[in-house]
């Protein structure tokens, strides 16, 4: 397929309903995208897996995690553990196993984000969410420093990881103050297994294995062996360059988040560069795509601001349509709640409950969002167009591509057609395609009902899709959402 652009071509006659390949091809229906509902409680991500989720093609839905907690309004509270009750301000053990089977009954998972490297980092006695005394070294019931349930590396003062060039201190001092856990012996081994398996009983499919970098892989490993076979499991390590510890030494425990892919699409968007997104993934220092979970942004990232995230409106969208639309990786969206304050935990009440979720209308990357409202990612209308094309060109491999200035676009299988217009004009232009003949909607400017589009539908004819698509915006076709059917 040619790369030139074939513009100034006069407009192809008005097409029906696709024909040919594409009208005999169904949507794949790979449900392979995921979305991090981060600080959600359970009885809103029961709805909305029962409301969006499913009927928007998403596969699974990650949660934060699950456990009692430290009492506090931050985020960072549901990260310091003071036991392994399923009690937390986002919702009881009975409403998460309820939240758990409506997502079930409406063909989504659930991945719950499981703290297993450390207790608390507070250094004064308290009481958990759920009424739970702790010390920083002594859980009642659960660990304690006489049983030798704790590392204390001996680096330092205080135990905290000094350097991360050194694989001792990451994996056997304290992050930041928290209490690191001695994962290396049976007993820890076998209390965190039994967290885990407790979770699985009320339905949850896997876990995110949150900082599993400060984990030997050895004891990761064990501590999942006494998992049923096929829980999913999905590492967080971060690469750090030079850095002993990589993500490679876990890929044989599961999947892994490959954080390079988010930090390295901010600067193509950024840049301008978009057509050299559809490379990322293949340099060495990338994970092998059957391994790797990729994001736009997590809720780490968009603290640190190291990747775009809602605040770059368009830019976030762009990079977002190209995590969709390319073949690397599984791909995770966010969905989180404004702030200014990087420590600012979700909206809760006097009691210090999260309140559940809204998504007030209208969404999307045009919207000014206050302190503590909820920004709703999942639901932004490009970015859930592009979950449904995901879902409906499954594996089809990347095909032919073509560029032309700031606009690129790519073929997956004989399903589907994006094209991407990074430059700050409108690209008019006849794209190659694989593509049957026919008219489509274009699911970037919103859904299809009915054969009925959101915006102006796109024709197809012999290979070639007419198409305009304004700055910094996308268009996207599938074999799912055809026009005027």
């Amino acid at each position: 397929m040619s790369a030139a652009c074939t513009t100034g071509v006069p407009a192809p006659a008005a097409t029906s309903a696709p024909t040919g390949p594409a009208a005999v091809a169904a949507p794949a229906g790979a449900r392979d995208v995921g979305v991090q509902l981060f600080q959600w409680t359970w009885d809103a991500i029961a709805a909305e897996c029962t409301d969006h989720l499913g009927p928007a093609g998403y596969g699974w839905v990650l949660t934060s995690p699950p456990q009692e907690h430290v009492l506090g309004s931050q985020w960072w509270t549901a990260y310091q553990p003071v036991s392994y009750r399923l009690e937390s301000r986002l919702g009881t053990r009975a409403q998460l196993s309820a939240m758990v089977a409506a997502c079930h009954a409406a063909g989504v998972e659930v991945l719950a984000d499981a703290v297993v490297n450390h207790m608390t980092g507070k250094d004064a006695r308290g009481t958990g969410w759920a009424g739970s005394p702790y010390s920083h070294y002594d859980y009642p019931g659960i660990w304690s420093d006489a049983a030798g349930d704790f590392h204390h590396c001996g680096v330092g003062p205080a135990d905290d990881i000094s350097s991360y060039k050194d694989a001792f201190q990451v994996q056997s001092c304290e992050l930041v103050n928290l209490a690191d856990l001695a994962t290396g012996t049976g007993r820890v081994q076998d209390g965190i297994a039994a967290y885990l398996t407790d979770l699985l009983s009320l339905g949850v499919d896997g876990f995110r294995i949150d900082a599993a970098k400060h984990l030997p892989a050895e004891d990761l490993a064990a501590i999942v062996a006494r998992l049923p076979a096929g829980t999913r499991i999905v590492s967080e390590v971060i690469r750090g360059t030079g850095e002993p510890v990589t993500p490679e030494q876990y890929t044989a425990i599961g999947d892994v988040l490959e954080f390079g892919w988010g930090k390295d699409v901010t600067g193509m968007v950024r840049g301008g560069s978009l057509r050299l997104a559809a490379g990322l993934g293949t340099g060495s220092t990338y994970l092998p795509s059957d391994k790797a979970w990729i994001f736009v942004e997590n809720h780490d990232t968009e603290r640190s601001r190291s990747t775009l995230g809602y605040r770059d409106g368009a830019d976030y969208v762009l990079a977002n349509v190209l995590m969709l639309a390319t073949d690397y990786g599984r791909p995770i969206v966010y969905s989180g709640y404004a702030f200014t304050d990087r420590d600012a935990g979700p909206v809760q009440d006097a009691a210090g409950k999260v309140l559940d979720a809204q998504c007030a209308a209208p969404v999307g990357p045009d919207v000014t969002y206050t302190d503590g409202e909820w920004v709703c990612q999942h639901r932004w209308t490009a970015i859930e167009g592009m979950v449904g094309w995901r879902d409906a060109v499954g594996d089809d491999p990347v095909g032919d591509r073509w560029e032309d200035g700031d606009a690129f676009a790519l073929s997956r299988g004989t399903r589907g057609l994006v094209v991407l217009n990074g430059g700050d004009v409108e690209v008019a232009a006849q794209v190659p395609t694989t593509l049957s003949d026919g008219s489509y909607c274009d699911v970037v400017a919103g859904p299809a009902v009915d054969g009925r589009c959101a915006g102006d539908p796109v024709a197809v004819r012999d290979g070639v899709a007419d198409v305009r698509v304004a700055p910094h915006t996308a268009v996207a076709l599938h074999v799912g959402a055809p026009a005027g059917a």
